[in-house]
């Protein structure tokens, strides 16, 4: 039995993550941490676990969490995590972060978007968690840096065309749509509901700190740079993310054509669904799937892609990693 400590468990990722392993057969939460105004019991912090888990939500005792977890899902906000993940890795414990300190590889650019790291040691030694294109290097790893979750939806709908180097390498654009839980619990004005309801606006324009990790994971599956503009918007619903991508094919290409690459690129991919029509957020709503459909249209390769952002973009993407750090089944729990 796995034994897994979530540290942050009183923000959304970590309530999903709870939802999914009180329902893993080889996995049992052992501890759960938060901020002193959210340490509780856990019922009180979430009513939906009433009856279900009978445990309380303490203050972080990292000696006493390295002696009743395996691994440690920390649900913490960027520039926080590199304060505990050493600490964590020295006590032996595994760990499978949530935010961005550890995803990307270029020191330089994390810092333009985030604040000075301090912690490169560990961030060289750092694996990506995206299991469909880099799972032979999370086999083996202590800590794993799961993604985004704009990158994951726009990663998967863009990975195919870029092994197989139908696509050129800049140009690329990526615009998506995500629903308010995106904002966390702490969301700025904008997303109040007085002005979220029937509403839709873009933000980041330009700056969005997710465009480098983008250009990062497509980098590394086409095996170049790659150069992509990505713009985010927030629309009115509460889970779930809309990626469209277009680019451009190096020789022209049918829409059957690439429908095929994408259904042989998948094929043994437990959780993405290239499916036949473009797909909706609803279709993939509180799971671990990803639905993909590629066409082309007016000589450009056009891909839609979406996911439940709680659960493939964060907390399911999580306990797939554990499941293949240990040596599980990957879509144990995640069915």
């Amino acid at each position: 039995m796995i034994r897994v400590a979530i540290i942050g468990a009183g923000g959304y990722t970590g309530v999903e993550s709870i939802e999914i392993l009180l329902r893993h057969p080889q996995a049992k939460v052992t501890y759960l941490t938060a901020l002193p105004d959210e340490c509780m019991h856990a019922a009180d912090m979430f009513g939906q676990l009433r009856g279900r888990l009978d445990m309380m939500i303490e203050p972080l005792d990292l000696d006493k969490l390295a002696k009743v977890a395996d691994v440690a899902l920390c649900c913490l906000p960027h520039k926080v995590s590199m304060a505990f993940v050493p600490k964590l890795l020295g006590a032996g414990v595994k760990v499978i972060d949530f935010s961005a300190d550890y995803r990307i590889k270029d020191v330089a650019v994390y810092e333009k978007y985030y604040e000075p790291h301090t912690d490169k040691e560990n961030l060289a030694h750092a694996v990506y968690g995206l299991p469909e294109l880099f799972r032979s290097q999370i086999r083996g790893a202590a800590l794993v840096a799961n993604p985004g979750c704009y990158p994951t939806g726009a990663s998967l709908a863009l990975a195919p065309l870029l092994r197989h180097g139908l696509i050129k390498t800049s140009g690329i654009i990526v615009s998506s749509v995500t629903g308010v839980s995106g904002g966390g619990k702490n969301p700025s004005a904008n997303f109040h509901f007085p002005y979220m309801n029937e509403n839709i606006y873009p933000y980041g324009v330009g700056v969005h700190r997710h465009m480098p990790e983008i250009e990062q994971a497509a980098s590394a599956v086409a095996g170049k740079p790659v150069e992509l503009l990505f713009q985010p918007h927030v629309g009115p619903f509460d889970r779930g993310i809309l990626s469209s991508t277009y680019s451009d094919p190096v020789t022209a290409v049918t829409a059957e054509q690439v429908m095929k690459l994408y259904r042989d690129f998948y094929k043994d991919e437990p959780f993405v669904q290239v499916v036949s029509k473009p797909p909706a957020v609803k279709h993939v709503a509180k799971t671990n799937y990803c639905q993909i459909f590629p066409t082309v249209v007016k000589g450009k390769a056009v891909v839609f892609s979406v996911i439940d952002n709680l659960i493939k973009g964060a907390s399911g993407q999580a306990i797939q990693n554990m499941n293949i750090l240990f040596d599980l089944p990957e879509t144990m729990g995640l069915e």
